[in-house]
């Protein structure tokens, strides 16, 4: 029997001392819950256009990848298990005519002051784990991926 996570490729966004979150359903707890705009591999494209496709559907901004955070195994309540490549990216442009996916409830820039007070509303630890990655300033080449 042969297992494999998922991949996944998120992203940390930050400008003006705050980070973007999306606000959007968890389907397995049926819940609200905030999260890194993140999604899966899709076939055909590499993880760097993932995360900027994922960026793009549910934030509606067009970035930058600058360079990457981390990667980590996440695994959530159901036993599924997500290899979640992290990156750091640059806000370019607001696309206001692009729609969200239609589990995004809302956009939200928060300081980080802020997300530490909504730790019990984020989809998981990794979320808040990413922002300190970030604020380490430990940023990996996006060349590491050919």
């Amino acid at each position: 029997m042969s297992w494999s996570p998922a991949i996944t490729a998120a992203t940390v966004i930050f400008d003006n001392d705050c980070y973007l979150l999306v606000k959007e359903i968890d389907k397995q707890r049926k819940i609200p819950v905030f999260n890194q705009p993140a999604g899966h591999l899709e076939p055909g494209e590499t993880i760097l256009e993932a995360a900027i496709r994922e960026t793009l559907e549910e934030t509606r901004w067009k970035v930058s990848i600058i360079g990457l955070l981390g990667i980590a195994f996440v695994h959530n309540s159901m036993g599924k298990t997500y290899l979640r490549h992290t990156f750091l990216a640059d806000p370019i442009e607001l696309d206001k005519t692009a729609e969200l996916d239609s589990d995004i409830l809302s956009t939200h820039w928060l300081r980080l002051e802020e997300i530490v007070t909504l730790s019990d509303q984020l989809r998981a630890p990794i979320v808040l784990e990413a922002i300190k990655w970030h604020r380490s300033g430990v940023i990996y080449p996006v060349d590491l991926f050919k």
